[in-house]
């Protein structure tokens, strides 16, 4: 069935608070608020949300929340946010009157390359453990810059969240729901499946603390492709109707995986993702999950931070190492044996560089960034300052990649001093000790297993 546009396909119009004429291009898709449309303005590509009637006559304070938040400008990078509050300067004899009188607003138009997260929830998506890690530490960090604000999203959910397989980046879309913590206006309120108890009762208008508990089931869904709260007793709900949901994740939310209560495990049949995924994820990281699915669930105070979310993923990727017998990637303790999650063989302990905060295992793809030298400054994957790269040739032949600005001095075991300028790769196999402006790296191996010299 054709959805029917409210705005036409290939119509040119003027708005008030914007010059130059918009051309509607093609429609993206629409929901339950309105619809959104690929618009050029100018020379610029731009994608324009334009609302229903209807939706407008339920929430009569959003056009002044939109215009606040066009003046606060995005928290980072990561948002999808409003750029222009528009309204038409007089109602276009090809539209219907209702519509004339709506108004929509101008946000950037989401990359070709980003694909939906619901597509990575249902298992349509090939990306690596590598870059589900950084999408779930930039996801985190977006809500780190949000609320540092003092504003809330609201209506967290997979619908709204957008990632780059190939690179691990996220945006998100819908911010006409932003508001401040705690102001309680809007009409919508979240998603079940992701909305905070409180809020799902009524109990409590979306805030801050009720983001931490939307943005957990957000990053669960992320690291196992799963519903934290669909297990067994889910399973023997024969029909999930409101009531059903009410229950489930509002009155008598119990994760999947709450460490005392085993009452609504995961089927080993239906839901066997989140039983191959979660034992790949260190302790430190299952526990913030059990921290806001277990007292947060009652206690807002008790849920875990966004800082603290970065953190532990920023840890993770420091974990990551490589099969040597499948290439498939584990994590584990870096000075740690183990068994391949993928093929079962051995996983003896990687060699690993020493950092002034703390270990990362050397691992083709593994960086260091500028919170491993710098212990103070917090965790950012954005500005990589080096790289563990494999020889194209003998994969098993590793060096460090020069990401930074500056030259480094690279010390070998027989205390010969070499340079490694910007861009250049410095041979691990004989490394000691690697010194940049930023601090001093040192290599530590459990054996001999990089004597050869990757090329320079």
């Amino acid at each position: 069935m054709t959805m029917a546009w409210l705005l036409p396909i290939g119509s040119t119009h003027r708005f008030g608070g914007i010059d130059a004429p918009v051309r509607i291009l093609r429609g993206l898709g629409g929901g339950s608020q309105g619809q959104v449309f690929e618009v050029a303005v100018g020379d610029e590509l731009l994608a324009l949300k334009w609302y229903l009637p209807g939706f407008l006559r339920r929430d009569p304070g959003l056009a002044d929340r939109l215009a606040e938040s066009i003046r606060r400008g995005a928290p980072n990078g990561d948002f999808l946010w409003p750029l222009a509050l528009l309204r038409p300067t007089e109602a276009p004899a090809a539209l219907p009157g209702t519509v004339g009188s709506g108004f929509g607003y101008l946000m950037p138009l989401r990359p070709a390359s980003f694909c939906g997260a619901v597509d990575h929830a249902a298992g349509r998506l090939t990306i690596s453990l590598q870059n589900v890690l950084r999408s779930a530490f930039f996801l985190a960090r977006a809500f780190h810059a949000l609320h540092s604000r003092g504003l809330c999203y609201k209506d967290v959910s997979l619908g709204n969240l957008f990632f780059d397989a190939g690179r691990g980046r996220i945006l998100i879309g819908d911010n006409d729901n932003v508001e401040v913590s705690g102001r309680g206006g809007g009409a919508v309120v979240g998603t079940w499946g992701f909305m905070a108890p409180e809020v799902a009762l009524g109990r409590a208008r979306p805030d801050g603390g009720s983001d931490l508990f939307s943005l957990a089931v957000l990053l669960f869904h992320l690291l196992t492709r799963h519903d934290p709260f669909k297990g067994a007793l889910e399973r023997a709900i024969p029909c999930l109707d409101l009531p059903s949901r009410r229950r489930l994740y509002a009155e008598e939310p119990l994760f999947v995986f709450d460490p005392r209560d085993s009452r609504n495990r995961p089927d080993p049949i239906e839901h066997t993702a989140a039983l191959l995924t979660w034992p790949l994820y260190p302790r430190a990281l299952q526990q913030l999950f059990e921290r806001s699915f277990g007292p947060g669930l009652a206690d807002p105070r008790s849920r875990t931070l966004t800082g603290q979310w970065c953190q532990q993923l920023a840890a993770c990727l420091d974990l990551r190492r490589l099969c040597p017998v499948c290439a498939e990637e584990n994590l584990l303790e870096v000075r740690a044996a183990g068994l391949c999650r993928s093929c079962g063989a051995p996983l003896p302990p990687p060699p690993r560089l020493r950092t002034a905060a703390g270990l990362v295992a050397v691992a083709a793809g593994n960086d260091l960034h500028p919170h491993h030298l710098d212990p103070l400054l917090p965790e950012d994957l954005e500005h990589p300052l080096a790289r563990v790269v494999a020889h194209p040739e003998r994969p098993r032949l590793l060096g460090l990649r020069n990401l930074s600005l500056h030259p480094w001095t690279l010390t070998l075991q027989g205390g010969e001093e070499i340079t490694v300028a910007p861009g250049e790769t410095g041979n691990l196999g004989h490394a000691v000790t690697l010194s940049t402006q930023d601090g001093v790296i040192t290599l530590e191996r459990p054996g001999d297993v990089l004597a050869e010299s990757p090329p320079r």
